[in-house]
């Protein structure tokens, strides 16, 4: 019987703490597990990849594609612990897990301001870290031919040797609610979805703004469109571009986004129409206006001095993405504004409409807390800028908590919904590659990798 030799996590952990407690679970286990260094990232950092079992077909979990996102890191810790348990998922299944540790280490590093907490929400955006649309590396806007980020290769050639049946790529909402986007259907994953979620009390987003766009498969269970090329605009806020999420769909891969809150909102998972839409539009979109506008005053008043910033060449890159979308989705959301080539908007229920708002102030918010630490970083403030952002960020972090109730939701209990949302994936993914198998249906294909033990 296998036993827990990893104390359960009550905070996010490190990017070192993971590669440490990575190596005691394969020190307890070593013919089990496997811990392989697949790809050092741009500032020199080990990108580990930790293999469980030893059969023919590989499930690939990704952790931290996202900076500011460290739930993926407590998940393959607990899933590690889970697969370890039971030979169901390995022996019996003929699968090995790979679970990819961290895939932007340093950009991980940068949000250890926040890290261990104590979690609220002005420490972390205060202290809030993602790199630029180019530099996330799951993005691939020039191909998979032309890839420039080590991160970004190290995980291609991951995916080339393995050939996935199943790759789980793990993000976190940092207010919100949980949802999963599909490249491929898995039928029954919405009803697995909702019980884990009222189990666990996660609210699930019925209409995330990430997807407003795209093919809706079941309660909160979205379907990834094929990629397209696009200007950078639609890219940063509607992912539908060249990605790693499809880069083993050749394999027949089903690659799933699992999307856990940090801080849950109720709201989101209210299905009913709304009662006025257009005048919740109205709103969201002057808001993101005015809101918008305090910002450009503060960014003209100290862009000058920001320059010089130690950390300029790194913060500065995702405050213009953020202003580059914002006119594009104010326009967008509001019922009276021509936006020309924009898309009309889809029906929208009560759950979309919280979800624009939470995204409005989301782009503010990141905007005001890396102007925040640009201006700390050059230890003056001759334009009194500080003040006036710490005053923006308390005041949109207090709407937040008191119209939108947001909650803190423990990270043991983050990780736990996203581990089971990952094994109810697992499962369907598994019979469904199995049956199309037997069947030799060629949507999925059946070719399995080489095994890893017997490189």
């Amino acid at each position: 019987m296998w036993r827990c030799v990893l104390p359960p996590l009550l905070r996010y952990p490190s990017v070192d703490e993971l590669a440490s407690r990575a190596a005691a679970l394969v020190a307890d286990r070593p013919r089990d597990a496997r811990l392989r260094r697949v790809g050092t990232s741009r500032a020199g950092t080990p990108m580990w990849l930790l293999s469980i079992g030893h059969g023919s077909r590989h499930a690939l979990v990704v952790a931290g594609p996202h900076a500011n996102e460290p739930v993926g890191g407590a998940t393959v810790l607990r899933l590690a612990d889970r697969v370890l348990a039971d030979p169901r998922l390995t022996e019996d299944a003929d699968v090995t897990w790979n679970l990819l540790l961290c895939l932007d280490p340093d950009g991980s590093r940068r949000n250890e301001g926040w890290l261990a907490g104590p979690y609220t929400l002005g420490r972390y955006f205060r202290n809030f870290f993602r790199p630029g649309f180019l530099e996330q590396p799951e993005w691939l806007p020039d191909g998979a031919g032309a890839v420039a980020l080590p991160e970004t290769r190290a995980l291609l050639d991951v995916q080339d040797e393995l050939r996935p049946f199943l790759q789980c790529s793990l993000h976190g909402v940092d207010v919100g609610g949980g949802f999963v986007e599909l490249t491929r259907d898995l039928p029954g994953l919405a009803q697995r979805l909702a019980s884990t979620a009222n189990r666990l009390g996660i609210p699930l987003e019925l209409g995330a703004n990430d997807t407003l766009y795209w093919p809706t498969l079941g309660p909160a269970v979205y379907r990834v469109p094929p990629p397209r090329r696009g200007d950078l605009a639609a890219a940063i806020t509607e992912a539908a571009v060249e990605s790693t999420w499809f880069h083993p769909y050749p394999h027949g891969t089903v690659t799933a986004i699992v999307e856990a809150p940090m801080w849950g909102v109720t709201a989101v998972q209210d299905g009913a129409p709304p009662a006025d839409r257009d005048a919740v539009l109205r709103a969201a979109s002057r808001a993101l206006r005015e809101d918008t506008r305090l910002l450009d005053d503060v960014l003209v008043r100290v862009r000058p001095q920001l320059s010089a910033a130690p950390d300029a060449a790194r913060l500065l890159p995702p405050v213009d993405d953020f202003l580059l979308v914002r006119p594009g989705l104010a326009d967008a959301w509001d019922p009276d504004t021509d936006a020309g080539s924009a898309r009309p908007l889809p029906p929208l229920s009560t759950a979309h409409l919280v979800a624009l708002r939470i995204a409005g102030r989301r782009l503010v918010l990141r905007t005001a807390g890396l102007l925040h630490q640009l201006l700390r970083s050059t230890g003056h403030d001759p334009a009194g800028a500080l003040p006036e952002l710490d005053r923006l960020i308390d005041t949109w972090c207090a709407d937040y908590h008191e119209n939108l109730a947001a909650r803190w939701i423990p990270v043991a209990r983050q990780a736990e919904y996203q581990t089971r949302v990952v094994l109810s994936t697992f499962e369907l993914a598994h019979r469904h590659a199995r049956v199309l198998a037997r069947s030799g249906e060629p949507d999925w294909g059946a070719e399995a990798a080489v095994p890893m033990h017997r490189e």
